[in-house]
């Protein structure tokens, strides 16, 4: 199995940017398609953006399109998001999950593993 870590949160200002990592160890990443997730304060689990087993098909939440980019590579076994023009509402911690599987997926139940997530706060 892969064991995924996430870094690169922290306290930002709205309209600043943030890039988070998820490094894979166990098992290469290019056997995965991945996923980033988010949880805000008393809020459910939400997909925020994906990324298919090769980069070839990303799919991303309404609420972040334009303004983020998920990004990987597979050779250095690391997930990237690229968060541009932050909001406070993007104030969560965010996940990054690992689907046996090539192709993107939204529900949460479609991951296998999972990171142990990193706080973004957006302060306005």
């Amino acid at each position: 199995q892969v064991q995924l870590v996430e870094s690169g949160g922290g306290l930002v200002q709205a309209g600043g940017s943030l890039r988070l990592s998820c490094a894979a160890s166990g098992r290469t990443l290019s056997s995965y398609a991945m996923g980033w997730f988010r949880q805000g304060s008393g809020k459910e689990r939400e997909l925020v953006a994906a990324i298919s087993r090769f980069g070839d098909s990303t799919d991303y939440a309404d609420s972040v399109k334009g303004r983020f980019t998920i990004s990987r590579d597979n050779a250095k076994n690391t997930l990237y998001l690229q968060m541009n023009s932050l909001k406070p509402e993007d104030t969560a911690v965010y996940y990054c999950a690992a689907r046996q599987h090539s192709r993107i997926a939204t529900p949460i139940s479609a991951y296998d593993y999972w990171g142990q997530g990193t706080q973004v706060t957006v302060s306005s």
